[in-house]
């Protein structure tokens, strides 16, 4: 019984992914004549990809995106990591107000900021550039990494650190030596951030709208207009869009189930 309560959930999660893959690759008429079939040798389509990459200037989007979570992940993986560390293992006045002021960024949602953080990037003249959405992903995902890492790095076993300070290894080559121990977790946190980051239209929406600076999400809004949609291009741009996100969980599935795993069992 429980197995079949998994699958009819997992179908029902995965039947708007299907849908919007299959219909990226029919004819205009097919997708709102038959949105529930498969692409069958007469609707079957390439408009929609050739619409994307010949007037929709993706592979710019496409980049643009990429940095921005590319680097925003490696900022929140290291300075996550590195502050997980040092609450975990090292006891020092104020550790557990520390803890529970950057707990409070994963209950107060960071867009109630929008306002105060449009100003200051403004008055740092970051408007309009990628470093604007990567300060402010990174900001938005090191309450959870800190949290979600913190409590895995709790669990590494001290003698072991204690055993690495006595053979003289300083605290970086410690801190190297734990990473490894506690992969899981670092997959689940790249996981958890790259997602929002990447699926994101608020911020890329109000901080970079350029057209030099915008993301495959907010790229995409262009197929969508007032009085007539290109569905053809939007639905193959949404599927373009997907594929990083389903080729970084199929790199990390295995860690980041262990990590789920172990979360539960803590």
């Amino acid at each position: 019984m429980a197995h079949l309560v998994l699958i009819t959930y997992a179908v029902i999660a995965m039947l708007p992914v299907l849908l919007i893959v299959a219909n990226s690759f029919k004819t205009r008429a097919a997708i709102f004549s038959q949105p529930h079939l498969p692409p069958w040798p007469g609707t079957f389509s390439l408009i929609g990809y050739l619409t994307v990459f010949s007037r929709g200037n993706f592979e710019r989007y496409f980049a643009n995106s990429l940095v921005v979570t590319c680097v925003a992940m490696a900022l929140i993986l290291l300075l996550g990591a590195a502050a997980a560390f040092a609450l975990s293992q090292y006891r020092f006045k104020g550790n557990t107000w520390v803890g529970l002021y950057l707990a409070l960024g994963i209950m107060i949602p960071i867009r109630l900021g929008t306002v105060s953080i449009l100003n200051l990037t403004s008055a740092l003249g970051l408007v309009n550039t990628l470093w604007a959405l990567i300060l402010v992903y990174t900001a938005q995902g090191l309450p959870l990494a800190v949290f979600i890492l913190q409590q895995f790095m709790r669990q590494v076993p001290r003698d072991l650190l204690d055993a690495a300070r006595i053979d003289g290894m300083s605290e970086y080559r410690i801190f190297g030596l734990v990473l490894p121990l506690v992969r899981p977790a670092v997959a689940s946190v790249a996981v958890f951030t790259m997602v929002p980051m990447w699926n994101d239209l608020w911020f890329p929406l109000i901080l970079a709208p350029g057209e030099a600076t915008k993301t495959v999400t907010l790229g995409a809004q262009q197929f969508v207009g007032q009085f007539i949609s290109d569905w053809n291009a939007l639905l193959a741009s949404l599927t373009l869009a997907m594929l990083p996100v389903l080729a970084l969980y199929v790199l990390l599935s295995r860690q980041l189930l262990r990590g789920l795993t172990a979360g539960a069992i803590k």
